[in-house]
Formats: C-alpha cells, structure tokens, sequence
C-alpha cells in the first residue's frame, strides 16, 4: 500500500459489528494498527471491555456506530442478521448518511446483491468481503479476503481490510465474494463429509481411525484441513476447526439456493447439505464440523473413539 493511500485511510473512523470468534481478532488489528475504531455494544461484554481498554470507542446502537464512522465493517452470521444490523430498527440506514459497508459475513449472494442495490440510492456502498481461515489467523491479521465490488470501492476498502488479511483477492462485482465463499465452504464441507462416510465405512470393515489416518496422513490427499479434522478425530481437539454445524447447513442452504438459481445441478452439494441437516436434527448443531464424524458414525451404530459415544 503506497504512504498517501495509508494516510487517506487513517483519516478514516471505523465502525466494527460482530465481535464473535472473528470479529474480535479483526477488530484487535485495526486498533493495533492506528485506526480510530467504534465497536458494538453487545451481551457478551469480554471482547468489547478489552477493546475498549484499548482505546475503542463503544456504541449502543448500529444507527449510533454509523453516525460516528465513514466505514463500517460487518462480521455477523448471514443475511438476516445483515438485513437486520443495516435496515432493523436503529439501523445504519437510519442515520442518513453515507456509508462504506463491509459485509464480512458468509451470506446469499442474491441477497447481497439484492441489498446492495438498495442501499446505493442512499448512499450506502455495500461490499461483500467474506474470510477464510480460522480465528487464529483473524487475531494474526493472517485471514484471506474475496472482496466483491465496484474496483474503486474495493480500493477504498482495502487498507482497512488488510489491517486484518494476508490474502486481499478481488472477486469481481458486488455478490462475488458471497458467491465464491459458498464454493470455498462446499469444498471444504464436502471433505468433511467424505472423510466422515471414510471413517465410519472403515470402522464397520476393521479399519481405525489411526489406521485411515497412517495412511492419509503425508499422502496427496493431506492438507492443512485434514490436519485440523483429524486432530478432532483422534486427538478430540475441540479446538482444531471451529465452525459450527449449524452455519455449514447454512451455508449449504445458501449454494443450494445459489445453483437453483443458475439452473445448475449439484446432486454433490445435496448430499454434503443433507448430511449437515442430519446432524443439525440429531441436535448437534452447536458442535463444530469435525463432530459430524461422530454423528455419521453414530446413524450406523458405531463409535469412532474409545468412550463408546455415539455422537447420536
């Protein structure tokens, strides 16, 4: 980023929304790194209190953030909770004036676009920027960025979001990066699928899960996602891949909606989609996506560990 570019976007006050597992790392980065931050106040008061003692200002609304910001960053679920932080009662909308929106949420690419649409005839630039990556790289300022917009927008928003990513890739127009996320998210999904039916085909035949992994591990099929998957799997690292299962049927949901609309068939995408809808119904919905190894080996009568849960 050249010096007058960094010192534009330094006279820029920031606004911040969803201090969750991510939110509060990106947040932490843009502090640490000099620009005059508002945040959210919210029930869950640990991420803000230290933001706060770190020289954050605290607003109670989203209509009072928005009076105080020019650029505001969005790290909620999906679109419904973006629907209702821009347009809800005291949203940013309310406070009549014009704003950069960030959309680091994961949401419906029709949506997005849809609600970008609306918003420019008030004003309002509304940018989809969803991440990849885990909370770890989010507190490192180390996530990946697809960013969907307008490329003098998207230059605009840049400084402000490499304060928190390693990786800034421009996707193209406003919906993109929405779009590209839900493929990001069906891979990986769909990997956590295939190595839960693996697991549990395996076990059924004699086959452990140290045994699956001595193979798998260090051959072409490793990557760094296998790693964390397995570190649930045999390690029962509750900690290795934290995404709930109930935001993975979401989002599946939403390429589901995605591909019905391009007139695309994705038989694939169904199944990876119903497989999370299983474990959503079995009640495991909060549990992190590693856990449906449990839940598929549970609907078949087996335990994958030794303390014989079923995950069912």
């Amino acid at each position: 980023m050249r010096d007058n570019q960094r010192e534009d976007a330094m006279r820029e006050r920031i606004g911040f929304i969803g201090l969750g597992a991510m939110g509060a790392g990106m947040a932490g980065n843009l502090l640490a790194k000099g620009f005059p931050l508002t945040v959210l106040a919210h029930r869950r008061r640990e991420a803000i209190d230290d933001l706060v003692a770190r020289g954050a200002q605290e607003a109670a609304t989203p209509r009072a953030l928005a009076q105080a910001c020019d650029i505001v960053v969005l790290c909620v679920t999906g679109s419904r909770e973006v629907e209702e932080v821009v347009k809800g009662r005291d949203g940013l909308v309310s406070a009549g004036k014009p704003l950069l929106v960030i959309d680091c949420s994961t949401s419906n690419p029709a949506q997005t676009t849809a609600l970008a649409a609306e918003l420019e005839g008030q004003g309002i630039i509304l940018l989809d920027a969803p991440l990849g990556r885990t909370p770890k790289e989010a507190a490192e300022g180390k996530l990946d960025v697809m960013i969907g917009g307008a490329a003098e927008h998207v230059a605009r928003a840049r400084p402000v979001v490499e304060a928190f990513a390693g990786r800034v890739i421009h996707t193209g127009a406003t919906g993109s990066g929405h779009t590209m996320k839900l493929l990001v998210n069906f891979v990986s999904m769909g990997y956590s699928t295939i190595y839960s039916e693996a697991l549990t085909v395996g076990a059924k035949m004699g086959l452990t899960p140290q045994v699956i992994n001595s193979v798998l591990s260090g051959s072409r099929m490793d990557c760094p996602f296998y790693q964390a998957f397995f570190d649930f799997v045999l390690n029962r690292n509750e900690n290795a891949q934290r995404f709930a299962m109930t935001n993975a049927l979401k989002d599946m949901s939403y390429l589901a909606a995605t591909a019905q609309a391009a007139g695309v068939v994705n038989p694939i995408g169904a199944a990876v989609r119903n497989s999370f809808a299983s474990a959503v119904a079995a009640g495991k919905g909060e549990a992190f996506v590693p856990a449906l190894s449990d839940v598929i080996a549970g609907l078949n009568g087996i335990s994958l560990h030794d303390d014989g849960a079923d995950g069912t």
